[in-house]
């Protein structure tokens, strides 16, 4: 009887990723496996989810406003209604797992996974435990996690090493340099000057834009380095209109990258926000990274992450604050330092994990298996 899989989350790429990553983990494996989602209504897992294939059900849950308490009257009923459906839909799946990957879905849905006795499995992205998974912890039967010592939020005895899934293969076992001059021409830069890869996400971050508007014309007329920029969809407009007028001699500009693995690719350094899946993949390409940690996530996580690379030699932080006039000194005295490069290379090297999903899929297995 083909196994069937109940994975719930999202509401940022950062659990949708890892989610979808999971999920086609499971079909490389068990091609006749019946996987369903369970998502937010509204958030962006309903549109990508079945994008990529699969089938999605929302529940109309909503995060708590922690500023203005008196609507969470709303919230609270939106919450009581998601845990009837949740357990409708488990009913009438009968799955024989339920994974949790974060999110404002997983919780209702985990929850009243647990209380059913089917066995539950969670994927933790951050170095800081997201709430959810720490409430649904007591009773999951497996945690998988992506860093060390988080022991200190989950039961110790259930913890698994299996780092983060990411979106893509990032071109496993290729020629370093042919692919790097595929890299560059795809983006149209130069082989004989430094990449920085400056991206903040597919809707953008304005501290980073705002940065590049500050450096831009400094970057053209000194023409040291090239720029991939990744200003994000939100940014677009501004930015396009800010360049009118300004040469953009050595940097390549887009709302959105299509072609990550060639960024990454061609990039010497890369600057971007500290997201779970954003340093997960940089771990595993083994490329100099500075961070801009985002100050507007739960429980400042993203710092938590970066820190957690800083304290290993893997990377360097610049706070959000400092940024726009502090970060690009950090940048160009990094490439002025090939030695400090190459070691920031191989010691963010060594925490990646490249068959994080493969590693998820025998847990999963394992938790079916013994239910």
């Amino acid at each position: 009887m083909p196994m069937k899989i109940l994975i719930s989350g999202g509401g940022t790429g950062g659990h949708i990723f890892p989610a979808l990553s999971i999920a086609n983990a499971v079909k490389r494996r068990y091609p006749d496996a019946q996987i369903l989602f369970v998502g937010a209504l509204g958030r962006m897992e309903m549109e990508r989810v079945p994008a990529a294939g699969y089938e999605i059900i929302g529940l109309p849950v909503a995060g708590f406003d922690r500023r203005r308490l008196w609507r969470n009257f709303a919230v609270v009923l939106k919450m009581l209604r998601s845990m009837r459906l949740a357990r409708k839909i488990l009913r009438n799946f009968r799955p024989d797992v339920a994974v949790g990957v974060g999110g404002y879905a997983s919780g209702p849905t985990l929850k009243a996974a647990q209380k059913k006795g089917i066995p539950t499995l969670l994927q933790e992205q951050n170095s800081y435990a997201g709430v959810t998974n720490k409430l649904l912890a007591s009773r999951a039967r497996r945690i998988c996690v992506a860093y060390e010592g988080m022991k200190r939020f989950f039961p110790k005895e259930r913890i698994v090493m299996t780092g983060n899934p990411l979106r893509g293969r990032f071109a496993e076992g290729a020629d370093p340099a042919a692919r790097k001059a595929e890299a560059l021409a795809y983006f149209g830069l130069e082989a004989d000057k430094p990449v920085v890869l400056v991206v903040g996400g597919s809707l953008g971050t304005r501290t980073l834009n705002n940065m590049m508007k500050a450096n831009v014309e400094r970057i053209t007329a000194e023409g040291r380095l090239q720029v991939i920029w990744q200003t994000g969809k939100f940014y677009e407009r501004e930015m396009t209109e800010f360049m009118q007028g300004r040469s953009s001699e050595g940097i390549w500009r887009g709302a959105f990258i299509d072609r990550m693995d060639l960024a990454y690719a061609a990039a010497d350094v890369v600057v971007g926000r500290s997201g779970a899946g954003t340093v997960s993949e940089l771990c595993l390409i083994g490329k100099p990274a500075i961070f801009v940690p985002s100050p507007n996530v739960a429980e400042d996580h993203q710092t938590k992450n970066a820190l957690a690379l800083v304290e290993k030699g893997a990377a360097l932080l610049v706070r959000d604050g400092e940024a726009v006039s502090g970060l690009f000194p950090v940048v160009e005295a990094l490439l002025a330092d090939p030695e400090r490069m190459r070691r920031m290379a191989a010691n963010i090297r060594v925490l990646g994990i490249a068959d994080s999903a493969e590693r998820i899929v025998d847990e999963i297995v394992a938790v079916v298996s013994t239910k």
